[in-house]
């Protein structure tokens, strides 16, 4: 017995020489994917809405999750994107998602460097251009829709029909959003509650930055009571973080009827639930789960994913990649009308991207019953006419 024992170590030991040392490390190690977060991990916002979704596809798939946050200039001046992709390749990252659209030409350096690694960048559009490397994607969820909801909600409930919207800094993306909501307010406001047009007030203030940097941004919490203290009676956040929320909550406790819609994580609303009429949020798991399966079975290609809700359910947590939960605050009335909107939606009979519509300056955004494209949607020049606030930073 001892005899055939030893024959079984030495065979093993020297069948271990024959392989290299890489394949035993793959084999001992699970599959290794980082996240760059642009804000805090846990800022009930954007970056925690990321963090969340690595944490649950982790947990799913068996893999090693790893994550830097803060990785913003305020945060870590000096400190660049393709130094941090090399903490994490050095830490066994075999694909590395970015989630802001400020990393973007950090990203595209970072993947030409490592070639054998994965990259998924969060908005952006350099595998729609081809301007990247085949190792580089790109994931986006269509907030569009999540945003109409916002407008819809927020026009349904406001008393004023003085509408806030809190914008960060000023791209493609933040305009079209700003835009979606609009739409959406625009048509409940005239196509539901048939109010007269010119009693409608959406104004845009945007801060500067994706969340507030003291000394370099706008106070977003300044520009918020800003809103309300000029007779806006709701405030719909585009920014990261919740201070829309926090602001509309206090002045509730003053007297104030007033109401928030923050925006990207799913449990938004918990900061402050006597202010909050919902949230539209971003689902990122469907999204890393197709990537990271595709890293681990040899199936990867280049891709622009431009993900949308499940209508058959908006709020699925392993199918849609955008929903919307109502808030505490909202209405009985105002939350069937918004589930009729959102059958319209999913139906396909209504398509708020439709025209006519103009941008701000006049210039024909869409003629009379044509439809978007997405390129036309994604690559959204000025805001609309209807519109208060600046397309385009000073």
């Amino acid at each position: 017995m001892k005899k055939l024992t030893s024959m079984i170590f030495l065979v093993g030991f020297f069948y271990a020489l024959l392989l290299p040392s890489e394949a035993i490390r793959a084999a001992e190690e699970p599959f290794t994917f980082g996240l760059l977060l642009v804000g805090p991990y846990n800022d009930h916002g954007w970056s925690q809405a990321h963090f969340e979704a690595a944490k649950a596809v982790e947990k799913e798939l068996g893999v090693r999750f790893l994550y830097i946050d803060k990785v913003n200039p305020a945060d870590r001046p000096g400190v660049t994107v393709p130094q941090l992709v090399d903490e994490l390749v050095s830490r066994g990252a075999k694909l590395i998602v970015a989630n802001s659209d400020d990393m973007k030409d950090g990203i595209r350096e970072a993947a030409r460097q490592h070639l054998k690694v994965y990259f998924v960048h969060i908005s952006g559009d350099d595998a729609l251009t081809g301007k990247g490397p085949e190792n580089l994607s790109n994931l986006m969820g269509r907030m569009e829709y999540g945003k109409m909801i916002a407008g819809f909600v927020a026009a349904m409930t406001s008393r004023t029909g003085k509408i806030g919207y809190l914008g960060p800094l000023i791209n493609d993306e933040t305009r079209r959003l700003a835009v979606s909501s609009y739409l959406g307010a625009r048509y409940a406001w005239e196509k539901v509650r048939k109010k007269n047009p010119k009693d409608l007030v959406f104004q845009v203030s945007w801060i500067g930055f994706w969340f507030n940097i003291p000394g370099v941004t706008a106070d977003p919490t300044q520009v918020t009571q800003n809103f309300f203290n000029s007779g806006f009676d709701v405030v719909i956040s585009g920014i990261d973080t919740t201070e829309a929320l926090t602001v509309a909550a206090q002045k509730r406790k003053q007297g104030q009827e007033v109401w928030a819609i923050p925006y990207d994580y799913r449990n938004a609303c918990n900061e402050a639930p006597e202010a909050c009429l919902g949230t539209p949020y971003f689902n990122w798991k469907p999204g890393y789960m197709h990537f990271i399966k595709a890293a681990q079975s040899g199936q990867w290609k280049r891709e622009w994913l431009w993900l949308g809700p499940d209508w058959t359910d908006i709020n699925d947590p392993d199918t849609s990649s955008v929903g919307f939960l109502p808030g505490p605050a909202m209405s009985p009335e105002v939350r069937a009308a918004m589930d009729d909107f959102i059958k319209q939606m999913a139906s396909g009979s209504l398509n708020l991207f439709t025209g006519p519509l103009y941008y701000q300056d006049g210039s024909v955004f869409l003629r009379k019953g044509e439809q978007a494209t997405d390129e036309q949607i994604w690559y959204m020049k000025q805001l609309l006419q209807g519109m208060i606030g600046p397309s385009s930073a000073k």
